[in-house]
């Protein structure tokens, strides 16, 4: 069985038994999660990913089985990882790779959990949208999560291969990046609106499914009459696995233009997202008033976007994963410090 095999099993028998103590200690019954609670589980997931960190740090050799210089030079070109390595000296080179897997576990983990913020946006319309009860928020976003790591798995690990195959796909996803940052830019002050009767996941479910006009707990399906029935608990999971199907398809590109480890990819991903339902909790009384956060955000793509189109540039340059971990948490720092010192005005009607 190969390294690789037995590092991603080792990580996701881990996830699972989380998920399960969550679900059936922690959320046994459904609530309203409240702040507290909330931030105690935001910070276990974030320690979690930074325990993970220093797992890499330590002990990344083992993701690949690297055991000598030229196993380690054949992963370092296949993964295009920015970093100089020494024949004469095996274990400097070891620890740099070390080092600069870390650094892009971190990176593309702090891309991820940033651009989920957007995600959290879009998420409260949807509750809100279709009058879910507050303290089902947990069930859906708890399977939401299940079907996000399956579908993500998909994503990186075939966007992976088409990279190896065609690295002229790098450059797709770059312009793809910067056109979705400039999108975002412009369309920073536009309301979404979320409409539960003619959503295009409601109308596709609709063909399929017979629909319960009202919620029944916290049920996803029902019997009534012998006949199977689906609720609106159920329809707003769809949407929810939608939504984050959407959001996919700019930020493991994103994560991409960081590291091309697959493995990599996948795990800075899943940290993210499995900390968002936590974050969801926290922040959803109060994201309101980081407005100037999408902008960072669409700032953040294009920087992104324009790293993968000009990445051969930067290289010859020295610009290294740290530089961009730098120049991310920059951007995000001051899109937040600014939303705090210049508070959003409060329109009054007149």
């Amino acid at each position: 069985m190969s390294n690789e095999l037995v590092f991603f099993g080792g990580f996701l028998i881990f996830i699972i038994l989380m998920l399960s103590i969550d679900l059936g200690m922690f959320n046994k019954r459904d609530h309203v999660v409240k702040l507290k609670e909330a931030a105690i589980m935001s910070f276990i997931w974030v320690s979690f990913a930074v325990g993970f960190y220093f797992i890499l740090l330590t002990e990344g050799q083992q993701l690949h089985g690297i055991q000598n210089f030229a196993h380690l030079q054949e992963v370092t070109k296949a993964h295009l990882h920015n970093i100089q390595l020494n024949p004469n000296d095996f274990a400097g080179s070891l620890q740099l790779y070390k080092q600069n897997l870390a650094i892009e576990f971190l990176t593309g983990y702090v891309i991820e959990y940033a651009l989920s913020v957007d995600n959290i946006f879009v998420m409260v319309l949807i509750f809100g949208a279709f009058g879910v009860n507050e303290k089902y928020y947990h069930r859906v976003l708890f399977w939401g999560i299940i079907g996000a790591v399956v579908m993500r798995f998909i994503f990186i690990f075939v966007g992976a291969t088409l990279i190896d195959r065609f690295e002229w796909i790098l450059y797709v996803f770059g312009a793809f990046l910067v056109y979705t940052g400039i999108m975002m830019f412009i369309q920073r002050n536009s309301e979404t609106e979320i409409d539960p009767e003619n959503h295009k996941v409601v109308r596709f479910a609709s063909r399929f499914f017979a629909i319960h006009p009202e919620f029944v707990g916290n049920k996803f399906f029902i019997r009534v009459n012998g006949k199977r029935l689906v609720t609106p608990l159920f329809l707003v999971l769809l949407i929810v696995e939608f939504t984050d199907l959407i959001f996919a398809v700019d930020s493991i590109p994103a994560i991409f233009a960081v590291t091309k480890d697959p493995y990599i990819v996948f795990f800075s991903n899943i940290f993210a997202i499995l900390g968002l339902r936590s974050m969801f909790f926290l922040l959803v009384n109060i994201i309101h008033k980081f407005h100037y956060l999408k902008i960072g955000l669409a700032f953040l793509l294009v920087f992104i976007g324009v790293k993968m189109l000009g990445h051969h540039w930067l290289q010859s340059w020295g610009f290294t994963t740290s530089h961009s971990l730098i120049i991310i948490m920059m951007i995000l720092t001051l899109s937040i410090v600014a939303s705090l010192v210049f508070p959003k005005r409060q329109r009054h009607d007149v």
